[in-house]
């Protein structure tokens, strides 16, 4: 073995580590006790950027704030997505955040990726719309009479300034010079899904004008989906998530399905490279935090049933009394009265 190759190898493992950490600035959910990311020193002292993105985030100190509610944004979808699963999106208060779960190549690690430009791209659009930037407002290209006869006004989401923002710092790693490995080009396919999944499902919203509530005259604008609707769409383009393998054609390296016999992925569908763990026992050394001790459905057959959830392990079953609204009525004018209710349910809980 040369000296070469051996140089050669390890190069193109710092690629693939520094691809497989690339989520690290969602860390600035994690930085609360910050306060507002106001002043350009604050930008060297944000754990988790990398130096380009602290040079991004200098000259737009005013939408980092945006890209770390869109950071939580991302964490809190990935949670609600996963709740039912054996791999739940755990965060830890360590780097990376889901701990070495995202340093593979795995399906898990391609819903990360692809939530996490989702939510900046969501986050910065919204904060663009409400007037809270002073580099974007509405999107002032939405305008005139539409082809089905509605004048178009009011403020349209500008989506195109929210997805650039979110390239040009989510991306950022997998763009630097010479990272071409297979991760680096499944991060930045998964990132254009994640904000394929807004933009894809753009919708028109309207608001009638005229007498007596009747439309003489309709003005719309164009807004985002709800982002719960965006975790939606990834989440069934994780559960149809494609295996994939870098492959060189001509000068260019592509990702291309490992089963040469599958329909080739589009721009809005997941990729991933490595198969992923069972999730089952804890297993510090990959990052599992494994399903002891998590609550299952004694009654469910689905992966959140006891069975599936705590891996044929068994399931330990105790009665716990739980308070509940009950009995609720409205009151005018103009509140819900309720009284609480104490039961006792089953709980079951993996082994």
């Amino acid at each position: 073995m040369t000296s070469e190759y051996l140089l050669r190898s390890l190069l193109l493992l710092i690629l693939a580590l520094f691809s497989a950490n690339a989520s690290n600035w969602l860390y600035l959910a994690k930085l609360s006790s910050v306060g507002s990311i106001s002043e350009e020193e604050t930008c060297e002292k944000l754990k988790g950027l990398i130096q380009r993105q602290v040079q991004i985030c200098k000259r737009n100190v005013e939408v980092m704030d945006s890209v770390r509610r869109g950071a939580q944004l991302a964490i809190d979808e990935c949670q609600y997505q996963f709740r039912n699963r054996r791999w739940n999106c755990s965060t830890l208060d360590t780097l990376p955040v889901f701990g070495k779960v995202v340093t593979q190549g795995t399906r898990e690690a391609a819903f990360v990726y692809a939530i996490s430009s989702a939510g900046v791209a969501f986050a910065v659009t919204r904060a663009c719309s409400s007037g809270e930037l002073e580099k974007c407002g509405c999107d002032r290209t939405v305008h005139g009479v539409s082809p089905e006869g509605f004048q178009w006004s009011g403020c349209s989401d500008n989506i195109a300034y929210g997805v650039a923002f979110s390239q040009s710092f989510v991306d950022v790693r997998e763009r630097s010079k010479g990272s071409s490995s297979s991760r680096a080009l499944m991060n930045l396919h998964n990132n254009e899904a994640g904000r394929k999944a807004i933009l894809s499902n753009m919708r028109v919203e309207c608001k009638c004008h005229g007498v007596s509530g009747s439309c003489e005259v309709k003005t719309c604008w164009k807004a985002m989906p709800p982002f719960r609707k965006v975790g939606n769409v990834l989440k069934e383009k994780f559960d149809g998530a494609t295996e994939v393998e870098q492959k060189k054609i001509g000068s260019t390296k592509v990702l291309v399905p490992k089963n040469s016999q599958f329909k080739p992925h589009t721009d809005d569908d997941l990729v991933y490279l490595d198969p992923s763990p069972d999730f089952c026992d804890h297993d510090l050394k990959s990052g599992v935090l494994g399903t002891a001790g998590r609550q299952c459905n004694k009654t469910s057959k689905a992966i959140d049933g006891c069975e599936l959830m705590c891996c044929g392990r068994g399931f330990h079953t105790e009665e716990v009394e739980v308070v509940d609204r009950c009995s609720c009525k409205f009151h005018w004018c103009c509140y819900v009265k309720c009284k609480q209710c104490r039961k006792v349910v089953e709980m079951h809980t993996c082994r």
